[in-house]
């Protein structure tokens, strides 16, 4: 596709159309897997979670709305470098800046939660007052990891560095070192434990602003997202989610990313499936 580089285009959402220029969403695959520190496999993800969208009604009972009427595309995934992550990084963002300028809404499919930083440091460029609603298991607030300034464990830290202070609103998370949870009492509102109610309450403090939200599978229980590289017991269930997501509409979101489902770990693909329907209620809410 004209402006974009290397992009591989195997298998394309559920009812997504190939016209670019009149998308008002578009979805691209982040394939990047080279962090992940328990289980890989988040690289094949983009193409399985596409493959199993077409088990999917493109009608939303919860929404009452049909991706008919959505404009969105679905342009490939990125082809990743494998081994060279600040490579893959650059390409990330390089492709986002594209996306943004051409004044389109970004819905990203990871790959790894590190996606996120490159997406965030550009559309922050571009909205410089966002906020970022980021669901996850884990704070992913450490500095370094192992070293390491770049990696699924320290991309909110490094979201942190691209927004305000207290711009990032983090629900469900359940675990992390205490330095994270240290960090975020000075420049995150971080709920732990629950992700429906805390979302709720929250909703007034994100209206008005331009908002990026960041969906990693592993906010759910590993009961029904057991797909995924670093599952963690004790969260929330995929009603509560959808929940959620009926919620969306109310916000101004300039981007999406779902990350950290691992289809290698998802025998019985229902994480796939999840992850799938969560982006067709996401198109809707947002499209």
């Amino acid at each position: 596709m004209k402006g974009f580089d290397g992009l591989v285009n195997q298998c394309m959402f559920l009812r997504s159309r190939n016209d670019y220029e009149s998308s008002k969403v578009v979805i691209l695959g982040a394939p990047l897997d080279q962090t992940t520190s328990f289980r890989p496999g988040t690289r094949m993800a983009p193409r399985r979670i596409r493959e199993l969208s077409y088990g999917l009604e493109d009608y939303s009972p919860y929404l009452d709305m049909s991706l008919n009427d959505r404009h969105f595309c679905d342009i490939g995934d990125i082809e990743i470098p494998f081994g060279n992550p600040r490579k893959a990084l650059d390409l990330i963002e390089k492709a986002t800046k594209k996306i943004v300028q051409d004044e389109k809404i970004p819905l990203f499919i990871g790959g790894e939660h590190l996606i996120t930083y490159p997406i965030v440091k550009q559309i922050a460029a571009k909205y410089p007052r966002l906020k970022v609603v980021h669901f996850d298991a884990h704070a992913d607030l450490r500095d370094t990891f192992f070293g390491e300034k770049f990696s699924h464990a320290t991309v909110l830290r490094r979201v942190c560095e691209c927004i305000e202070n207290k711009h990032l609103y983090q629900f469900g998370i359940r675990s992390g070192v205490k330095e994270e949870f240290e960090f975020a009492k000075n420049y995150a509102n971080t709920f732990p434990f629950k992700v429906r109610d805390p979302f709720m309450k929250a909703l007034d403090e994100l209206k008005g602003f331009p908002i990026y939200i960041t969906f990693d599978i592993d906010v759910l229980d590993p009961a029904f997202a057991p797909g995924t590289g670093t599952p963690e017991p004790g969260g929330c269930n995929s009603q509560e989610i959808f929940e959620v997501i009926q919620r969306f509409g109310e916000l101004h979101i300039v981007g999406f990313d779902l990350v950290e489902v691992s289809p290698m770990t998802d025998h019985s693909e229902r994480t796939c499936i999840l992850a799938a329907k969560i982006i067709r209620e996401v198109l809707l809410s947002i499209g």
